[in-house]
């Protein structure tokens, strides 16, 4: 998950010849899925068509107070702005600027601007002079004083064929500081978080392997709630249904233990955090045979197994002091004093007991119902879908 996922975002375009860079500033909020509504200037319409953006941002782009469809609908200014978890103004005129810093309500844009609660970024685009004018100065220093953030623009050729400031920001620029701007106030920002989720399939032959029933659901939300709270994410998964696309996330396909180890051994040294949700297979064959093993008339067949490398014991192992390590156990019986030597055993900082007491969790379920344990403290949580227990987990381990 982004930390724009499911983000609330007002993007406001104002008649500017820079307006189509707002077209690419709108796919990449979407991109990384937030909820974006565009409103329009009345002379933003004179530089770029509302079924562009109304058909990337899949709402209807407003402009007025009054939609005139099939009857005549007021748009309530208010609502949107309370609905708004950011606002963009980009590319926002001089003529703008100023109707904000007066408060000159005269469209919908300054109207919903004028009652946001929510951050206000403001990106001018304007020539030279217009832009190095007192009256312009004066406006931005106004906006920001009132804790609106200001995009400065950036130097180059402009419409009128003079060079220098001026320029809307690139899109890709504005987004990065809104991006920058969320991820300082999370609690993961700029932390290197590894994730371990799904089975490990320990080969027989070319096509029978020994694993369990991991859908690996747990890690990957795990792995996305991480990367919505900031943290720079690696998430090395065994063979899944699952297919994450997340630009946040760095995903490391595996399929055996050894795999897993390996790859997890490398990431180890710039890790903050190590959360191994994996269900890892505990032996594996000692020989895989290199052809398919054929059926004959003997009515058994004899698997020698070894045990595979424990991954969390041996990462416990090499950690650093300001490293944690984050252990998963699942247990059938005694199972908090299970999972409790489990942690004290493999030098854990702590370990989340998964309880398959109740049919509807564990293995292939949306749903958990956990145990945070320490060696402090045992925390019971009530039965969740999965994406809120990666919630409860990545907030219990920020106050280890």
């Amino acid at each position: 998950m982004s930390v724009l996922e499911g983000k609330k975002i007002l993007l406001g375009v104002t008649g500017s010849i820079a307006a189509y860079k707002s077209i690419i500033l709108l796919r990449l909020l979407k991109r990384e899925g937030a909820d974006v509504q565009v409103i329009f200037s009345d002379s933003a319409n004179n530089f770029v068509t509302q079924l562009t953006f109304s058909t990337l941002s899949e709402k209807k782009v407003l402009t007025d107070f009054f939609e005139d469809d099939d009857k005549v609908e007021w748009v309530n200014h208010v609502e949107l702005a309370e609905w708004a978890d950011y606002m963009i103004i980009a590319p926002i005129t001089s003529s703008t600027l100023s109707k904000l810093v007066t408060g000159n309500a005269d469209n919908l844009l300054v109207a919903t601007y004028m009652s946001t609660v929510c951050d206000v970024f403001f990106a001018p685009a304007m020539d030279l002079e217009m832009y190095n004018s007192e009256s312009t100065k004066i406006n931005i220093r106004s906006l920001v004083e009132r804790g609106n953030i200001f995009i400065k623009p950036a130097k180059g050729y402009l419409a009128s064929g003079l060079n220098g400031e001026g320029r809307l920001e690139e899109p890709e620029n504005i987004f990065n500081i809104l991006v920058d701007h969320i991820s300082e106030k999370l609690i993961y920002n700029k932390k290197n978080i590894l994730v371990t989720a799904g089975p490990t399939h320990e080969m027989i032959d070319p096509v029978r392997f020994i694993s369990n029933h991991s859908s690996g659901k747990m890690g990957h939300e795990i792995a996305k709630e991480a990367a919505s709270l900031g943290a720079n994410v690696v998430l090395v998964t065994g063979p899944t249904q699952i297919n994450l696309r997340n630009n946040s996330i760095k995903v490391v396909n595996v399929t055996s233990a050894d795999e897993m180890f390996e790859k997890c051994l490398s990431e180890l040294k710039k890790m903050d955090y190590l959360i191994m949700a994996a269900a890892v297979s505990d032996f594996k064959p000692k020989k895989i045979s290199k052809t398919k093993i054929k059926k004959n008339i003997k009515k058994t067949f004899n698997l020698e197994l070894v045990k595979n490398i424990d991954i969390i014991s041996e990462l416990s192992k090499l950690k650093k002091p300001n490293q944690k390590v984050i252990g998963f156990a699942l247990e059938t019986e005694n199972e908090i004093v299970n999972a409790k030597n489990k942690l004290e055993k493999k030098q854990l900082d702590a370990i989340i007991l998964n309880s398959i007491s109740d049919e509807n969790t564990c293995f292939n379920s949306d749903k958990n119902k956990i145990h945070f344990i320490t060696k402090s403290k045992t925390k019971k949580f009530k039965l969740k879908f999965k994406n809120e227990v990666a919630k409860d987990i990545l907030h219990e381990i920020y106050n280890l």
